[in-house]
């Protein structure tokens, strides 16, 4: 089948006059066709005579009848409604010349270029010139102003014959010769629009000849359709004759003229339902894609909001990598589902505009403002959330190495403290001389000493621990135990040493007394004896412990010289991330920066058609959206940022989340800007507004927008509108409620163009809406839906059923519906 809108997009009058153009061509040298020319007269003649007899005259040869020029004034004036020039009477050449030119220039008055076809030739009876002129009146006047939606003339009858007829079996009309051989068009024709006088299922289409017959006999007995053609004519001819065709068919369109009425109001209320059904459908898509983004932000923010803390940095960096994940995969595209909801709501604020429509208001917290109220609420749980995460990782970083420094203290003081209690519980003072006795006082007085040292490390366990818990560490209650442990024991040292040193100062004053009654003896065995001390004293101080503990801190020293140096190596590495990150982010920063100031420009800038500006701005997109690479390393240099534990960069101003917000609000900028294009494209279209009107509209609220924010701000606008010649304060407070029906305080240059446009443009209104429905319920203050269903497309019957209520008029009749009261909710306030 043909596609029928795309059958004629010119308009009325300059397709019609084209194709008249064309058809008009007539070429002097070449014959007709002899079968098409006797279908022609045959044709021609009997449509001139349907319209002469109205004067009370006919012809009988079409070539010779009208060669004084006499009846062919008069055939025109019929057709027309309109007085021709006086003819001239005389008999002579010379009138009948006269009067033929009279009768053509009648014809190029009505916008007509009459090619080939001079007054000479039809006084002499050119049969082939005078068909051409005659077919020339036929589809100026009986074809050319056939107008089916948005096609015409040849176009527009061809567009409805296969509108009545695509209902019909085995009828498919391509064309205005083929298609109409076997006689199931004509009857499908006549069947439509009146089903009482064809039995269509009883037809053949194997017998063309009964079935032409049929629609030819039943047309001028019941349409007054003169018969035109003979149906053998047409069934022995191969290829039947366009113009005789057509010519035949116009009758029949005329002939349904009442029911071509019923058509366009069908046809307009079609129009208005299948806008109506297009913003329902915006409308439902509009509340889904807002329910499951507000759900989905629903679920997403206490997920953001949750604070269970993890035992070590391993596990904070699981979080972090999660929450990485959230913001390059799953964020990304609601980011685009939120961009797409507010083009959707923009774009369909604008079509309901166009189409007289009051302005859209969602359900109740499904407003565009609750969106980005709901979002503005997930980006700081974000906020929050990664500055959380970070803050956690360094306690937990903190705490981890306050847990190595605290056990590591704790195992040398151990190991310093193992066997000490033994030591000082120990009696080898009982069986010491004199001076083992005071060679242990100063032992046990190194040992205080050594001991007195060793307090500091006790507290700084004590201290560690204590800044273990306050920093909530999860295994603090080992910790503790340890600490405490460690405590006790030292407070069990302490006791044991001063009752050690108190056996031996006892112990020393009872050897020296004994030591005086030796005395005598001692001098005697002196050699011996000062031998024997000065062996045990060499043996003792082989065993002082503190010697041995400086020996292996001494060892200490390469080891932590190792660890210092690999720390150095870290600080290094971390610093060529930052200079790395910084590079790429200050790279970056300044990208976004320039791009938005660039789309800023470009929005309040009129250069070029709307169509280039949007090609222009396409482009535009694809080149941002191709930068997207450098995006994504800039993601991987703070990947590693964040795994090297680096919280401060001080080569940089830019963070990864102001970039990330920058990015994302670039993105929705340009999708922004080209959806308003595309809507002022729409307007334009839909209201006939010139390039230049757009240009002044452009400067006009350029010139008010003094921030040039893209939007009049509700002062900016009531200048704007003073500027225009509106005054008062009720008039700016209805235009505003018309402009910013959301009440956002705000006024969007489609919002001004759509105001300016409709200030000065024809609408369909809900009157014409009725009147159209009363058409097709034949005057009836209701309708039923068996009228709805012959005259209305199957959906959109339906649709029209389904919201109508019932008729409730003191003429109601069952099954009566109510289409007024449903013409009126189209354009106001309704729950469709």
């Amino acid at each position: 089948m043909v596609d029928y809108h795309a059958a004629n997009n010119q308009s009325t009058v300059g397709g019609a006059q084209t194709y008249m153009e064309q058809e008009n061509d007539w070429d002097r040298d070449l014959l007709l066709d002899p079968a098409w020319e006797k279908q022609q007269r045959k044709t021609f003649t009997a449509w001139c005579n349907s319209h002469l007899r109205k004067a009370g005259t006919q012809i009988e040869n079409i070539e010779e009848d009208f060669r004084d020029g006499l009846k062919l004034m008069l055939l025109l004036e019929v057709i027309s409604g309109e007085r021709l020039p006086k003819p001239e009477r005389g008999k002579m050449r010379v009138h009948k010349i006269n009067n033929v030119n009279k009768a053509l220039d009648f014809i190029a008055s009505k916008g007509v270029k009459l090619v080939s076809i001079g007054a000479e030739e039809i006084v002499d009876g050119n049969a082939k010139m005078t068909l051409g002129m005659i077919w020339t009146i036929i589809l100026r006047f009986a074809i050319q102003d056939i107008s089916v939606e948005e096609t015409s003339a040849k176009e527009g009858l061809l567009l409805w014959c296969q509108r009545k007829t695509a209902p019909y079996k085995n009828v498919n009309v391509q064309n205005f010769h083929i298609s109409w051989k076997d006689g199931l068009a004509f009857n499908a024709l006549i069947h439509r629009h009146r089903p009482d006088l064809i039995d269509y299922d009883s037809l053949r289409k194997d017998d063309p000849v009964t079935n032409l017959n049929n629609a030819f006999e039943v047309a001028e007995k019941h349409l007054d359709i003169p018969k035109m053609l003979d149906a053998e004519d047409i069934v022995n001819t191969a290829r039947p004759d366009e113009k005789a065709i057509m010519t035949y068919v116009s009758s029949f369109y005329h002939a349904f003229s009442g029911a071509q009425k019923a058509e366009t109001a069908a046809n307009r209320i079609c129009k208005v339902l299948a806008v109506n059904q297009e913003n329902e459908q915006m409308m439902e898509d509009y509340e889904k894609l807002a329910s499951d983004l507000l759900e989905w932000i629903r679920r997403t923010i206490p997920w953001l909001e949750n604070r269970t803390q993890e035992k070590t940095v391993n596990d904070m960096q699981v979080k972090q990598e999660d929450f990485r994940d959230y913001r390059c995969v799953h964020k990304p595209p609601k980011v685009q589902e939120k961009c797409q909801l507010e083009i959707s709501f923009n774009t369909l604020q604008t079509k309901l505009r166009l189409s007289n429509r009051p302005a859209f208001m969602p359900s109740e917290g499904r407003m565009v403002s609750d969106i980005n109220k709901a979002w503005h609420n997930l980006e700081g749980a974000e906020k929050g959330y990664e500055e959380w995460i970070l803050s956690e990782i360094r306690r937990l970083e903190r705490l981890e190495h306050l847990a190595v420094k605290f056990h590591q203290k704790c195992a040398i003081h151990e190991s310093w403290t193992d066997g000490k209690e033994a030591m000082l519980t120990q009696k080898d003072y009982e069986t010491c001389t004199l001076s083992e006795v005071k060679a242990l006082l100063r032992k046990h007085e190194a040992f205080e000493s050594d001991l007195a040292a060793h307090q500091d490390r006790v507290e700084q366990i004590a201290a560690i621990a204590q800044e273990l818990n306050e920093l909530d560490y999860y295994d603090a209650a080992s910790v503790n135990a340890r600490c405490q442990k460690i405590c006790d024991q030292w407070d069990v040292l302490g006791a044991l040493t001063h009752k050690r040193k108190e056996s031996l100062e006892r112990t020393e004053k009872q050897l020296e007394s004994i030591d005086e009654l030796y005395l005598e003896y001692a001098k005697r065995a002196a050699p011996f004896n000062n031998w024997m001390e000065g062996a045990m004293e060499d043996l003792q101080d082989m065993f002082i412990v503190h010697n041995i503990e400086e020996i292996q801190a001494m060892a200490m020293v390469p080891l932590r010289d190792n660890a210092l140096q690999e720390e150095l190596n870290k600080q290094n590495s971390n610093d060529t991330l930052r200079a790395t990150f910084a590079t790429q982010a200050n790279t970056v920063g300044a990208y976004i920066q320039a791009k938005m100031e660039e789309i800023g420009r470009i929005s309040i800038e009129m250069n070029g058609t709307l169509e280039d500006q949007l090609t222009n701005l396409k482009e535009y997109q694809k080149s941002i959206i191709s930068y997207t690479p450098e995006i994504n390393k800039l993601e991987g240099y703070h990947q590693h940022i964040q795994e090297a534990l680096i919280f401060d960069n001080q080569y940089t101003s830019y963070t990864m989340e102001h970039l990330r917000v920058g990015w994302e609000q670039l993105l929705t900028t340009i999708a922004r800007t080209i959806n308003e294009v595309e809507n002022q494209i729409l307007t334009r279209d839909a209201k006939g507004i010139s390039q230049e009107q757009l240009y002044e509209y452009r400067a006009s609220f350029n010139h008010f927008d003094k921030d040039h924010s893209g939007a009049l701000m509700a002062e900016e606008f009531k200048a704007c509108l003073i500027s225009l010649g509106y005054d008062g304060e009720a008039e700016f407070n209805r235009i505003m409620g018309i402009v910013d029906p959301n009440g956002s305080g705000a006024v969007t240059f489609q919002a001004f163009i759509d105001f300016m446009s409709t200030e000065t443009t024809d609408r369909d209104t809900a009157d014409q809406v009725i009147a159209s429905f009363k058409i097709l319920a034949a005057d009836k203050n209701y309708i039923t839906a068996d009228e709805l269903r012959r005259e209305l497309p199957p959906d959109q019957a339906e649709y029209c059923i389904a919201r109508m209520a019932p008729y409730t008029g003191p003429d109601a009749v069952p099954g009566a519906l109510d289409y007024m009261s449903f013409s009126t909710a189209l354009y106001g306030e309704s729950d469709l």
